[in-house]
Formats: structure tokens, sequence, C-alpha cells
């Protein structure tokens, strides 16, 4: 019926079984969508406007909006990081358009980060929000699913307080989880495995 319509199949309350049965007619309109205004300078002060018109024609859960300016970006990447940290305070930029764009991304999808560290290196994962740590531990290999045992976590924010993960041991930050355990977004982890 909403093809019918003519309106996005993003729209309509799908159960998980009707979307896997979708799935393999590659429907472009059930995918979620991000609409990017890339912006002249010259309407910056129309921008939020912009938006509100976009809202006005009552968009979907899964379809979200943002603006950047494409130019300003330019001279920016130009600039040293100081220098570009004034640029966008001058122009009224919170965030790159690169860090909007993939943080309403991930938002959409519903995908989030947690980190692993190690003595040489950190790297950041990729997730489904609601994933539970043995999951999370599956994403970097199927042995630490399988043999998953438990998780030592600590808090992006609490890290970065404490300041080295000694001092979030001794301030009680630094925890035991098991395999149940939902990851939050910018979660550090210690996978132990059998």
């Amino acid at each position: 019926q909403l093809l019918q319509e003519e309106k996005p199949l993003r729209d309509a309350h799908l159960t998980n079984d009707e979307l896997k049965i979708l799935s393999s007619f590659q429907m472009l309109s059930v995918k979620p969508m991000l609409i990017a205004l890339n912006l002249d300078e010259s309407q910056i002060d129309k921008a939020e406007m912009f938006l509100d018109e976009l809202a006005k024609k009552k968009l979907s859960k899964n379809t979200k909006a943002l603006f950047f300016f494409g130019k300003i970006e330019q001279e920016m990447s130009e600039l040293s990081d100081k220098e570009a940290e004034i640029f966008m305070k001058e122009y009224g930029i919170k965030e790159s358009a690169l860090n909007s764009i993939i943080r309403e991304a991930y938002d959409l999808l519903g995908l989030q980060s947690f980190f692993t560290c190690g003595d040489t290196e950190c790297r950041a994962w990729t997730i489904r929000k609601g994933s539970t740590a043995q999951e999370a531990a599956g994403e970097i290999h199927t042995d630490f699913y399988n043999k998953f045992i438990r998780a030592e976590v600590v808090g992006y924010d609490d890290f970065i307080s404490a300041g080295s993960f000694a001092k979030a041991k001794e301030q009680g930050t630094w925890r035991l989880e098991g395999k149940e355990y939902i990851v939050k977004d910018g979660d550090i982890m210690i996978i132990r495995h059998g």
C-alpha cells in the first residue's frame, strides 16, 4: 500500500521478518536516509530555517537532516587546527561537516563504537547499539565470542577524567563485566577469553 501511495518504505512499521523479506528486493526506500544540505556562506542565517522546512514534511524516524558549509569547510581544511577553531567560532559552526555526518549516520543506523587498548595500539570497533559485551568481543574475533569469560571496562569519560588505566582502577571506574553487559558508546574494554 505504501508503494502505491508513493511513500517510502522506511516510514512503515515493519517487523524484522518483513524487513528480511524486503531485503531480497533491495528496495532503496526501505533504507534510512540522511539528508545533507550543502549551504552557501550567504545562507548561514537561514540554515535552521531549511531544517525547519524539512521537519514540516514530517520526516520519519529513519530520516535525518543536517546542514554544512562545503566552501567554508574547504577553506578550513587549509588552516592549522587552532586557526580552524577560530574560523568555526566566527561562523558559529559547532563541529566539522565530517564529524556531523559520521555522528548522524551512526545514530541513524543504530551504531556505536567501543575501544580496545593494548601496549602498542588502541582501536575503535563498530557495533550495534544494545550489543552485549560478548557480541562486541565477537566483532574482534569469533573465538573471543565463543570463549568469552569477562570484559574489563571503563567508560570513555571516566578514563579521560582519571588520566590512566591505573588511576581508573584506583577510582573504581575500571570494572569487571559479564557477557550480558550492554556496551555503552565509547567504552574501553579488555576482553578476557579462554
